[in-house]
């Protein structure tokens, strides 16, 4: 950034989206900019005269010139992997953000939906009926009375030692609330995202998310690939060919979403690929890695393994950002159970009142038909239960099904497994580490599981981002 220019007069790239949303491509000010500081790379790949010729050609021709004089023609989809990008999505329903994420390659965040208030949060209506918002209004209410009823509840069980800080008490009290009651959001729920990419992969991710097959994420992929195109026109004038453009639809819209029938409570070992004798000569490293460190990756060379477990939908939201694992999107609908997590933590009244709630919403649901009776021959349709989804509470269980190598596996479950953890995700992990014990502990394997019991955690206060007050002494 020059000495002169000031934040008013970065040009940050904008597309609104329908709705209070909007795409906004940050631009940092930067003289050299993504794609200029991928073809100075490029070049010095190609030259031995070294950075300074490559910079004195940039700053001779200007950016553009230099840009159209080198890039566009060159032809290497790699050398989008030395450029990259920060997008800002928002206003977009948790479905966008869990499609934007759905690659091993994701770097970003996503708000957390502790700390936003659902008071005032719009819902996704797809449908476009009066009823929708009806039926997304009286979650919204359900909601937030429930907040109410549980710290309170919360607050008797778990009064404030007399070492423990009120406000950080009470921000714990809030957090585990949510916990609870987070499970009657609707997936249709607005959030915010960020996401920090390579130009390459941007590429990449878009050509899949503009097949994608919810019209919102189809209409954000467009939105992004506008605002990118603008503000890197050298890098996204990739020609679309329509054999590959009629291949991604088709598999995007037949198979993305997992909508398999899995009813056993616990994990299932699918698969297990992992070669023992293989494993076998690397039980020295298995055997002495100590706690919160990471195995060697070659070990992923002993082969995979697949697991399978029911875990309601807010919780799949924390695991999908185990980036090691493969992880296939789930189809989220109302078929497979509320996770009784939620009803065995809130009074017995309420938790009497909530099983009604749900069963009068499902039923309304269908007699609105906005879900489809499936008991109804000619009634099931695939788009409609995938349009379904803006309308179901998180609390829902979706079949996961992850497959991983030993290194990735032994990642997740370790992380996962700790105290701060959601319970309802914790008791997965660890139940999957157990497994994955029982399996290749003979081999030499040590896993570092938190098996603390689960409990009511004060430290969970401290677990915030808060603006430091200056002092001037």
């Amino acid at each position: 950034m020059t000495g002169t220019q000031k934040f008013e007069e970065l040009k940050h790239t904008r597309r609104p989206l329908s709705g209070a949303g909007q795409v906004v491509v940050v631009d940092t000010g930067a003289l050299i900019g993504a794609e200029e500081i991928a073809m100075l790379q490029a070049l010095h790949s190609r030259s031995l005269g070294g950075i300074d010729s490559h910079l004195l050609k940039l700053a001779q021709k200007g950016a553009k010139n230099f840009m159209e004089t080198y890039y566009v023609g060159y032809g290497d989809k790699s050398i989008g992997d030395c450029g990259t990008a920060t997008i800002f999505i928002e206003g977009v329903s948790m479905l966008v953000a869990k499609a934007v994420q759905d690659t091993q390659l994701y770097n970003g965040q996503e708000a957390s939906t502790r700390y936003i208030d659902f008071a005032r949060q719009p819902f996704a209506n797809p449908h476009g009926s009066e009823e929708g918002v009806v039926f997304l209004e009286r979650l919204r209410a359900f909601h937030l009375r429930g907040l109410g009823i549980m710290k309170s509840a919360l607050a008797e069980r778990h009064p404030r030692l007399p070492d423990e800080d009120e406000k950080v008490w009470q921000k714990a009290i809030n957090a585990r609330s949510f916990d609870v009651m987070r499970s009657f959001l609707p997936a249709g729920a607005a959030t915010n995202l960020a996401w920090h990419t390579t130009l390459r992969h941007a590429a990449d991710h878009l050509l899949r998310l503009r097949h994608h097959p919810l019209q919102e994420v189809r209409d954000v992929a467009q939105a992004v690939q506008e605002a990118l195109g603008e503000m890197y026109p050298s890098s996204f004038k990739q020609k679309l060919y329509p054999a590959t453009e009629q291949y991604v639809e088709e598999w995007m819209k037949n198979y993305y979403f997992l909508d398999e029938d899995y009813r056993y409570p616990g994990v299932e070992m699918v698969r297990d690929g992992i070669d023992r004798r293989l494993l076998a000569t690397h039980r020295k490293e298995l055997e002495t890695r100590p706690a919160k460190a990471e195995p060697p990756k070659y070990l992923a060379e002993c082969g995979t393994a697949q697991f399978r477990f029911l875990l309601d939908f807010g919780s799949f939201r924390d695991l999908q950002r185990q980036r090691a694992i493969i992880q296939r999107m789930p189809l989220l609908t109302d078929n497979r159970g509320f996770e009784q997590w939620y009803l065995d933590q809130m009074p017995p009244l309420f938790a009497t009142e909530a099983v009604e709630f749900l069963r009068e919403y499902r039923d309304g649901l269908i007699k609105a038909g906005i879900k489809p009776n499936v008991m109804h021959t000619g009634e099931y349709s695939l788009q409609r239960l995938v349009n379904l989804q803006y309308y179901i509470p998180m609390g829902y269980r979706v079949t996961c099904r992850i497959t991983g190598d030993l290194p990735a596996h032994i990642w997740w479950v370790e992380l996962r497994s700790g105290i701060n953890v959601h319970p309802t995700l914790r008791k997965v992990a660890r139940e999957s580490g157990e497994f994955i014990l029982e399996s290749y502990g003979g081999d030499g394997l040590v896993l570092h599981l938190d098996n603390t019991p689960d409990r009511f955690n004060y430290k969970r206060g401290t677990q915030d981002i808060v603006e430091k007050v200056l002092t001037v002494s």
